[in-house]
């Protein structure tokens, strides 16, 4: 599996080796060993998968608070997403800054989201599946978000705000400014 850091500590993209033959491929998308050998810890309790039927779908930016934090394993297994993490670790030096990457079935690759970053993602493809390993359970009381367009954040997404397919929880939620200091950056990547 090759791992690559991005331009925020802790934020990692993978690529899983894919053997294919006359028949189709295999693909070992999970491996918590060469996980730790690559720096990324955790204990995966849940998966979850989404479904999008229209490109341009936003869903997010998304976090649980402790003691309910998740760290995230994404990936798509039909279609492709713009796929968003921002820095919400208070005394970080990228606080409120992101990290973008596009993650699709015909790359297949995968991002790894740490605890202490909201996350979200917009639909490049219509009928898009993402499927994500989450390091603890779903906890409604824990679960919060930022304004997936907040001005101060500066995301580029790659569609027409206008446009955007969202829930109406996603649109209402706080810009950064409003957000309180759930995570406390430790220095660690």
């Amino acid at each position: 599996m090759d791992v690559t850091s991005l331009a925020i500590a802790g934020v990692r993209l993978l690529k899983p080796a894919k053997h294919g033959d006359h028949r189709g491929f295999f693909s070992e998308t999970y491996n918590k060993q060469a996980l730790a050998e690559a720096g990324i810890e955790g204990d995966f309790v849940q998966d979850n998968q989404s479904f999008s039927a229209e490109a341009g779908t936003v869903r997010g930016l998304h976090f649980q608070v402790p003691p309910h934090a998740q760290a995230k394993l994404l990936r798509v297994v039909r279609g492709a997403v713009f796929d968003v993490a921002v820095d919400l670790r208070s005394g970080s030096p990228d606080y409120g800054k992101h990290v973008s990457a596009v993650i699709s079935a015909a790359d297949w690759n995968q991002i790894y989201v740490p605890i202490g970053f909201a996350h979200g993602f917009c639909t490049l493809e219509p009928d898009t599946e993402v499927i994500y390993k989450v390091t603890d359970y779903y906890a409604p009381a824990a679960e919060q978000g930022v304004l997936w367009n907040d001005p101060d954040l500066g995301i580029d997404w790659p569609l027409d705000p206008a446009k955007a397919v969202l829930s109406d929880r996603d649109r209402r939620f706080p810009p950064l400014s409003d957000l309180s200091k759930n995570f406390v950056y430790g220095g660690k990547a």
